[in-house]
């Protein structure tokens, strides 16, 4: 398996390690989420997540511009601004976002 590292993931890795004092995880985390984000943008990806209040989150997200264009207007700025990653809930039918360190599992 090769691994590949952008500008972006480096920025991830950084946020990470910050935030968890790891650098093994951030590591880790950060290919996690790029991972997914290749599932979400090719489709519907299976995920978890710690959210605020600690309780694990399942989800189902998309950032398929062909599953969530309808729900895509365009204004505002990227959730990546602010260490996060944004994808549409299939199941709510909303958008949402998840703090980078907090990604458990990718399915």
């Amino acid at each position: 398996m090769i691994i590949t590292t952008n500008d972006l993931t480096l920025t991830r890795m950084a946020v990470i390690a910050k935030r968890t004092a790891s650098e093994l995880m951030a590591g880790a985390k950060s290919m996690m989420i790029e991972n997914l984000k290749r599932q979400m943008q090719n489709g519907i990806a299976h995920f978890v997540f710690r959210k605020k209040d600690g309780s694990l989150r399942e989800a189902w997200g998309t950032t398929s511009r062909g599953l969530a264009e309808k729900h895509i207007n365009g204004r505002g700025c990227s959730r990546e601004f602010f260490a996060t990653t944004a994808y549409f809930d299939v199941e709510k039918g909303q958008w949402r976002s998840f703090k980078w360190e907090n990604l458990v599992a990718v399915y």
